[in-house]
């Protein structure tokens, strides 16, 4: 097997034990609890596994017909963007919603394994590289389910898949910057992290600015599931505090996130 390869099975395990931690979540649920409302305004649980199908499906679109898929972003920019993702789901039941977000993760990782680390993928913004992408799809995949377990009263144990988010999250600072118009101020933010196993995580070099705590309450920021108010991150620095502030690690505009005291400790 190539180097390659075993890179981009590696990730595409990792993603496929976040689907099925998700999986796990949702599987036993009455279909009433399908229906409750979710943190992310006028969304519930349904419609949280219903962006994740229409997502994944346009995943494998983008990475194996470029035109096709520029096409049909063309059509979903049209349609009203991302609440255009809860409609498919809307019009099932949840057996068959399960059933088909199943299949398109599946199609997803059957796509995404062979392919080079480096090979570019078209998305919304930039393309990126085959191991950003499959990367970006663990991370909506984890905090899509952070909605889910806050809807249905579930705390879920957190695991060191958790440093894909938290990567994420830290290369997004100029991704942050950019969706709120601003230019990103000059210098380093370093941050230090302690992963659910007990290691530690670290990215930057900077000994003003820094961030640094439980790395489960900086992918819940950096996804804009938790507000900082409500986290045990410790923030010092003028730019580490800027950052924090509007630190947005998925593509689209600028989230609204949480309100502090949302989620109490």
């Amino acid at each position: 097997m190539g180097e390659h390869l075993y890179v981009m099975d590696a990730i595409c395990d990792d993603l496929a034990a976040e689907h099925e931690a998700l999986d796990a979540l949702v599987r036993e649920q009455p279909d009433a609890a399908w229906d409750r409302p979710t943190p992310a305004e006028g969304w519930s649980v349904r419609d949280q596994i219903s962006h994740l199908w229409f997502f994944d499906e346009r995943a494998a679109l983008a990475a194996t017909d470029g035109e096709a898929f520029a096409a049909d972003l063309a059509a979903l920019v049209e349609a009203g963007g991302t609440d255009a993702s809860v409609v498919p789901g809307r019009a099932l039941a949840p057996a068959a919603l399960l059933a088909s977000w199943r299949d398109g993760r599946a199609r997803l990782l059957a796509v995404l394994r062979p392919l080079d680390p480096k090979a570019r993928i078209p998305w919304y913004g930039p393309a990126m590289g085959a191991l950003s992408f499959a990367t970006a799809r663990l991370m909506e995949t984890w905090a899509h389910g952070e909605d889910v377990a806050d809807a249905l009263g579930v705390t879920r144990d957190p695991t060191d898949r958790l440093r894909h988010v938290c990567h994420i999250g830290v290369r997004a600072r100029a991704f942050s910057y950019a969706v709120h118009g601003r230019e990103v101020p000059a210098g380093d933010v370093r941050v230090e992290l302690t992963g659910p196993s007990g290691d530690g995580w670290s990215w930057g070099d900077s000994d003003r600015d820094v961030v640094r705590g439980p790395a489960l309450d900086f992918a819940r920021v950096v996804t804009q599931r938790r507000h900082r108010a409500d986290t045990a991150l410790e923030v010092s620095g003028p730019l580490a505090e800027d950052w924090i502030a509007i630190a947005q690690a998925f593509a689209g505009a600028a989230g609204a996130g949480r309100r502090p005291g949302q989620f109490p400790r």
